[in-house]
């Protein structure tokens, strides 16, 4: 699994960076632990639920050969453990120290260049938009994702497929109650699609 500080480029808070005057500043906000994994789990069960299948198959693929109710018992430990596995990698973004910083209260600066994070006049952390891989709208807030980092080229092809199929989600959560003013969603919504993180809409004009 891809940690935190290995997405994008990005370390913690530092000295804090200087937004451009025309850039987009919001009210300051936290995200809490528990919107993150209900988010997140949501996200990553609706992607691997069919590799629950995998240790299931396993588990009772000796039935073929031995007939047993015993087969059928250990399928479904192994798939339990496998969902309990699974889920602890998500759980356990909100208890490591790399991710602390995604869970600050801070407002969100942000411009043509970069978005900053901003816990206080002299902490920020700075993002480049080539750090963030994607975005959505999830209801009334938008998921901004940071890109998993790049596993280590000599690792086995295995380990490999393992480390990009089995990568937890991390994102920053920005709900639409903490921008300024309705424009200022419209400028943010606009910025994302000229980031191509956003699809653009049909008939849309560039702000």
């Amino acid at each position: 699994m891809n940690q935190p500080n290995q997405r994008g480029g990005g370390g913690g808070f530092r000295q804090a960076q200087q937004a451009s005057p025309l850039a987009i500043r919001t009210k300051k906000t936290q995200f809490d632990t528990n919107t993150y994994t209900r988010i997140a789990m949501a996200e990553v069960w609706k992607k691997d639920w069919v590799y629950a299948l995998i240790p299931f198959a396993l588990g009772i693929l000796p039935a073929i050969f031995v007939h047993s109710w015993w087969w059928l018992v250990l399928a479904v430990v192994l798939t339990v453990l496998f969902v309990l596995f699974r889920s602890a990698q998500v759980t356990g973004v909100t208890q490591m120290e790399q991710s602390k910083p995604l869970f600050e209260r801070m407002n969100f600066e942000m411009d043509q260049k970069q978005l900053l994070l901003r816990v206080g006049p002299e902490k920020a952390m700075q993002l480049t938009w080539d750090m963030i891989g994607r975005a959505r709208r999830d209801g009334d807030a938008y998921l901004l994702y940071l890109k998993p980092g790049t596993p280590p080229g000599d690792l086995a092809p295995w380990r490999l497929w393992v480390a990009r199929t089995f990568d937890v989600p991390v994102f920053l959560h920005l709900p639409q109650r903490i921008f300024n003013s309705p424009n200022d969603v419209k400028l943010f919504e606009a910025l994302l699609r000229r980031k191509n993180l956003l699809p653009t809409e049909a008939g849309a004009t560039t702000v």
